[in-house]
């Protein structure tokens, strides 16, 4: 099977899991105004530049930081940025960086890479692979390492300033670059707005805001989609207390253990019995916590739980249904009302909603670039999540769209494909690996998608989705 005819089975998978996508993609018709001259001019730039764009990423693939500690990632971003005249604003939300470069009159486009990594152990056994551990807040020791592709988010956005900086002379306007804490956690984008970003930092309020991300997908895919792409969702810790005691005498106890594991169970049944099948509703427990030795009924413990929603009613339910059960257990088990399960809403997000009419004009500029049959412009909506467009704050009118960009070496992707296995691997995964290839051309991306909407003469946008 051809690799081409695989992309929109490959970004189906990646996106809602499927295993089949009957009629293959569709390729958006709207016009593009980004001449083909002005995109080749593009990817000469990004060619000159690619040794120093892989040595970026090789760098901070092996220097990995997890939400809030991307100090070193943060520094590298404010030096590269300075370097090529952006103007640097540090410290936004803990570690977030912001780059302005004016040039000119004309509309102001945001564009947005993520900087954290994740408490996985990397398993690629790549000559760059990350050995990094760090300790925790709560003293614990954990492996980091880049497994969902944020090295390469930066490390475009840092090509696409110097071909921006490069190429002044073909677009004007105010090009704000965010480097952005702790996406994994969902905490990082609303971090940066509650510290100002749009009231306390001179920025002017964008007209448009672009986000990318990295997809087990082959090389010289691109997914750019209108309306409801990724859900909303929480981070819920949910703390059982009890009294602690001997494991020999558990009479003497009131075992929060005990307390977790029947909400655990019960908690199913919240999505199972009480939301309608047509809604999307996911609820997860991620962590239970509790205790430290065979012998001993702790005091506490806590049950990590995360949900995924794309209406708001679906979301109260779920929550009420976690604090109906979670109390009910409590009581059952003899905890005064004072000693009630204690709730910390941590990440949260809404639905990701991608303007429609800025998706399409993405899809065709983006054909320039790899070709209508590399373009996916037709995806159901996903359970996951991103916390991206909460960067808009407080202002709905911009215009949104996010970007998903194949990074999979094309032949291990269609090995895997062909021997019925689907993606070769997954986000998060040991063994996610950006293939060199996807530096370049990501990079080549971001450029194109900026340039549509800022390129002399590329008419303002109507905003036709604004809802998230």
């Amino acid at each position: 099977m051809r690799i081409w005819n695989l992309i929109s089975v490959a970004a189906t998978l990646l996106l809602v899991g499927a295993t089949v996508l009957a009629g293959g993609y569709a390729f958006a018709q709207q016009q593009s105004h980004i001449p083909k001259e002005l995109v080749e001019k593009v990817q000469a730039s990004v060619k000159a530049d690619a040794s120093r764009l892989e040595a970026i990423f090789k760098d901070i693939h092996q220097n990995p930081e997890l939400g809030f500690m991307e100090t070193r990632t943060a520094g590298i971003v404010a030096k590269e940025l300075e370097e090529l005249g952006f103007k640097v604003k540090t410290g936004i939300g803990g570690t977030g960086v912001v780059g302005v470069l004016r040039n000119g009159d004309g509309p102001v486009l945001a564009y947005r890479a993520d900087m954290d990594a994740n408490a996985v152990e990397e398993a690629t056994g790549l000559p760059y692979a990350s050995t990094v551990r760090v300790e925790r807040e709560d003293g614990s020791v954990s492996p980091v390492a880049h497994m969902c592709g944020h090295d390469a988010h930066v490390t475009w956005m840092l090509g696409m300033a110097k071909v921006m900086a490069s190429m002044k002379d073909q677009w004007s306007g105010t090009l704000i670059l965010i480097a952005q804490p702790a996406e994994e956690l969902i905490l990082g984008a609303q971090a940066m707005v509650d510290d100002g970003l749009w009231t306390d930092y001179d920025l002017p309020t964008p007209d448009y805001l672009i986000g990318l991300h990295t997809a087990p997908g082959p090389v010289g895919m691109v997914v750019s989609s209108g309306g409801p792409k990724m859900a909303g969702t929480d981070q819920i810790d949910v703390l059982f207390k009890g009294v602690g005691g001997h494991g020999s005498m558990p009479q003497m106890t009131k075992d929060p253990v005990i307390m977790a594991a029947y909400a655990v169970t019960q908690y199913q049944a919240i999505v199972a019995r009480t939301i309608e099948p047509q809604q999307t509703a996911v609820l997860t427990v991620g962590s239970i916590q509790a205790g430290v030795d065979n012998n001993v009924i702790p005091a506490t413990a806590m049950v990590k739980v995360n949900l995924r929603w794309y209406d708001a009613k679906v979301r109260e339910k779920m929550i009420a249904g976690i604090k109906s059960i979670s109390d009910g257990i409590a009581r059952t088990y003899g905890m005064p009302e004072d000693q009630l399960p204690e709730y910390t809403m941590k990440g949260y997000s809404t639905p990701l909603v991608n303007d429609d009419e800025m998706a399409s004009r993405h899809a065709a500029a983006l054909a320039k670039l790899v070709g209508e049959a590399g373009v996916v412009s037709q995806l159901p909506a996903a359970t996951g999540s991103e916390d991206v467009h909460l960067l808009k704050g407080s202002n709905p009118d911009v215009a949104f769209n996010y970007l998903v960009v194949g990074v999979a070496d094309p032949e291990v992707f269609r090995a895997s494909m062909e021997a019925g296995k689907g993606l070769p691997y997954s986000a998060h995964n040991p063994n996610f690996i950006v293939d060199l290839r996807a530096i370049p051309l990501g990079t080549e991306i971001a450029a194109v998608a900026t340039m549509e909407f800022l390129a002399n003469g590329a008419p303002l946008l109507k905003i036709t989705k604004a809802e998230n």
